[in-house]
């Protein structure tokens, strides 16, 4: 099974938010665009995973197009977003089990901050985001993955997303956005 991962999309559909996202954020996508640039990469995914600062609920209508979405809530997401998503939850896809969260703070021990929210679960894998930068990591037995961002650069060199391949072992592979 593909699971496509993608987290700080930073995208509003309209008004002031909008305009906001693209000057102060940086952020060169839309919702439309956001959908052309994964359509190469998400295609033949049967699951997405979007680990937090969306902004905009819009985001999971776009992203619903290539499979079922689950979301978290980011910090940057407004209240209206943070009411209808989880900041925290736990998923079971085929016989893996996987933590989402977004996170918080300085990307300096990030992971380990993550971690530390779900102790005492047994799980194989925990998606996350907040940093823009792409991280991909066994600790204490667990894959850290982290795709990145596919809309802000100001954090990371390069724009990412990520799919899991849940087969004997669960992998994380970064994808690289033009």
């Amino acid at each position: 099974m593909k699971v496509g991962i993608i987290s700080d999309t930073h995208l509003a559909s309209g008004g002031i938010r909008r305009v906001a996202t693209r000057l102060i954020q940086k952020v060169s996508e839309d919702l439309d665009g956001l959908y052309r640039l994964l359509l190469p990469h998400f295609q033949g995914v049967e699951v997405i995973l979007h680990c937090g600062d969306l902004v905009d609920l819009l985001v999971l209508d776009a992203l619903g197009k290539f499979g079922k979405v689950y979301a978290i809530a980011g910090n940057m997401d407004p209240a209206a977003v943070q009411a209808q998503l989880p900041k925290k939850r736990i998923l079971e896809l085929d016989r893996f089990r996987i933590g989402m969260m977004h996170g918080w703070g300085s990307p300096e021990g990030l992971s380990i901050r993550i971690r530390k929210e779900f102790t005492g679960e047994k799980l194989d894998c925990i998606v996350f985001g907040h940093s823009h930068q792409p991280y991909d990591k066994m600790e204490e037995g667990i894959l850290m993955f982290n795709p990145g961002s596919p809309t802000d650069r100001r954090f990371a060199l390069k724009r990412t997303i990520g799919i899991l391949h849940l087969e004997e072992k669960i992998w994380g592979e970064h994808i690289e956005l033009e």
